[in-house]
């Protein structure tokens, strides 16, 4: 945790903010930190600055929060990803979300397990909590905007180009293809398929919403591994 994220229900009153039970286990425990001493926070959806703490009673911790920043800018590029494994999912957001990545649908790809769907991992708050790290661990307040499409057809023919809006469109897959762009730095479409690939029927319907074959090299790579490498590859990170 490098961030004390606040949320709105731990306001009181004027710059008092009380911590929830992980926060105040991280700041007693982990931080050390006794009254009047300093850490890093932010107001979720917000600005960032420090916490003094106020007070420390009864295993509860009160702060003080003053503003001095405002959040990272957001990465420009948004994720189009098949539905990982359950226990990969969970690692996957907290990665993206600290990259900085702000638009992510994740979608359903004939080679993702049906049962994946029925995950309780997708509980919207369990997905919340993920992200919730994510800022936590990359100093950023800001939750990105996450979709699920559980089916890949009807997104793709009806919402895919608007929500894709302006900007190069990119399908990382493995074959004879040009090579990944580069240190780019304006907006991008990033779409990553399952550890098989998409199907040749999936591909062609990405290629019709303008989506461009990129190869990454010649070895598969396992999902939690290739989306940071191709974050770092394409993308100019602030």
């Amino acid at each position: 945790m490098n961030l004390l994220l606040l949320h709105p229900d731990q306001h009181l009153h004027d710059a008092l903010w009380r911590l929830n039970t992980r926060q105040c286990v991280h700041v007693r425990t982990v931080l050390n930190l006794a009254e009047e001493q300093q850490c890093r926070a932010g107001l979720l959806g917000g600005s960032t600055g420090m916490a003094t703490v106020k007070s420390i009673e009864n295993n509860e911790v009160t702060v003080e929060f003053k503003p001095l920043s405002h959040p990272e800018a957001a990465l420009p590029l948004s994720l189009l990803m098949a539905l990982p494994r359950p226990k990969m999912l969970k690692r996957i957001l907290i990665d993206a979300t600290s990259l900085g990545i702000k638009r992510i649908v994740l979608i359903n790809s004939w080679k993702v397990d049906k049962s994946y769907w029925q995950t309780p991992n997708l509980k919207a708050d369990l997905l919340r909590e993920k992200m919730i790290l994510g800022l936590e661990q990359a100093r950023d307040t800001c939750l990105p905007e996450l979709i699920l499409a559980p089916r890949f057809k009807p997104f793709v023919e009806d919402s895919l180009d608007e929500w894709a809006g302006s900007g190069q469109r990119i399908l990382a897959h493995p074959g004879d293809y040009p090579t990944l762009p580069c240190n780019l730095t304006e907006p991008v479409t990033l779409a990553v398929g399952p550890e098989g690939g998409w199907t040749p029927y999936e591909v062609d319907m990405l290629q019709r919403q303008g989506f461009a074959c990129h190869s990454f090299g010649a070895r598969i790579l396992r999902v939690e591994t290739a989306l940071p490498a191709l974050v770092g590859r394409i993308m100019r990170l602030p």
